[in-house]
């Protein structure tokens, strides 16, 4: 399978119809058009670590775009659904996947349910893409899909923003947001950052706590 190639984005932003992020066309059209200023068309260093330290983890990705980390770990014969709920891309990541593209399937992360038990939930600009209230329903479905002792483990970009997305999240609120399910085990700093994300990433490592989920309310 050939080497991935860098996404090529526009000097400008284009015009787009849509502008509610919380809107599958939203997506959909800025994958149509190739601006995706968030992807890395590639893997990091931080995920490689994560990764070669977790062998037999089966890895969730919700909201994977070109999903270039589900070919890296299928490419290893690792266990990995990647999901995402704008068509164009999951057409695109089926093209980079190749022969692993039935790996990637088009689905809703709110009513999506695995076919086998995950270990890891990895996190990468899916939270700073959804709409600030969605976050208290995030939580909720990571901690349901997950077991106790399985991990929510990837990039977060901190910082509060007032638009998006991306958008930020302070990090007492990402705290408080999480607390309730899972526990922090790392926190690492984050090396080769695309431009949107430079200097706000962080490498967190959650584990699912052994608790009843709690109610939580979008709004």
């Amino acid at each position: 399978m050939s080497e991935p190639t860098l996404p090529q984005q526009p000097d400008e932003v284009p015009e787009f119809e849509t502008r509610d992020p919380g809107e599958r066309e939203f997506w959909n059209e800025r994958f149509e058009r190739g601006f995706t200023p968030w992807d890395q068309a590639g893997v990091q260093p931080a995920f490689e670590t994560f990764a070669a330290a977790h062998p037999a983890a089966a890895v969730l990705i919700p909201g994977c775009g070109n999903a270039w980390e589900a070919r890296w770990l299928a490419e290893r014969g690792r266990k990995v659904r990647a999901i995402d709920f704008a068509p164009s891309a999951v057409t695109n990541a089926r093209a980079a996947l190749g022969d692993f593209a039935d790996v990637v399937e088009e689905a809703d992360f709110y009513t999506y349910e695995p076919s086998f038990v995950t270990d890891w939930i990895f996190e990468r600009a899916f939270l700073c893409a959804l709409p600030k209230a969605h976050r208290p329903l995030y939580a909720q479905r990571m901690a349901a899909l997950l077991e106790p002792g399985a991990l929510l483990a990837g990039f977060f970009f901190l910082g509060d923003t007032p638009k998006g997305p991306p958008f930020g999240i302070a990090r007492a609120e990402l705290d408080a947001l999480l607390a309730p399910y899972f526990t922090l085990l790392d926190d690492q700093p984050v090396e080769g950052s695309l431009p949107v994300f430079v200097g706000r990433e962080r490498w967190l490592t959650w584990q699912r706590n052994d608790t009843p989920v709690a109610p939580h309310n979008v709004g």
